[in-house]
């Protein structure tokens, strides 16, 4: 996904991930998780949503599996901008109510207007 989005390695963004979640692991309870890292080549802060079919074990804080994953991609360099990218998305995927809808929805265009009504109202 993130080579067809933003024409990034997918070897180095796997990777990246993989370092970084070598740190900690990013599952944050109620089946989700929101990987992170910072990558070269990357000129803003990208986002990628995956809703998985089949729960994977994440080593997440309540120790269930995760089936919503919101990873980060971040500049190298990226300060405050990734950190509120990663609150923002943290905040909207803790609210069990969307959750609920990004579990009942497949559609790629349905998950992408559940997350950015989501984003509109908490920015207003």
């Amino acid at each position: 996904m993130a080579e067809t989005s933003y024409a990034l390695s997918p070897n180095a963004v796997v990777e990246a991930l993989i370092e970084r979640e070598g740190l900690g692991p990013t599952g944050v309870g109620n089946g989700v998780a929101l990987p992170h890292a910072r990558l070269s080549g990357v000129d803003s802060v990208k986002g990628i949503f995956l809703r998985l079919e089949k729960p994977l074990n994440f080593a997440s804080v309540d120790r269930q599996p995760v089936d919503l994953v919101f990873a980060l991609l971040a500049p190298q360099n990226a300060g405050v901008e990734h950190l509120k990218a990663l609150a923002l998305v943290s905040r909207t995927l803790r609210e069990p109510a969307i959750c609920a809808k990004l579990r009942a929805n497949s559609d790629a265009a349905t998950l992408h207007t559940i997350l950015t009504e989501e984003q509109s109202s908490q920015a207003a």
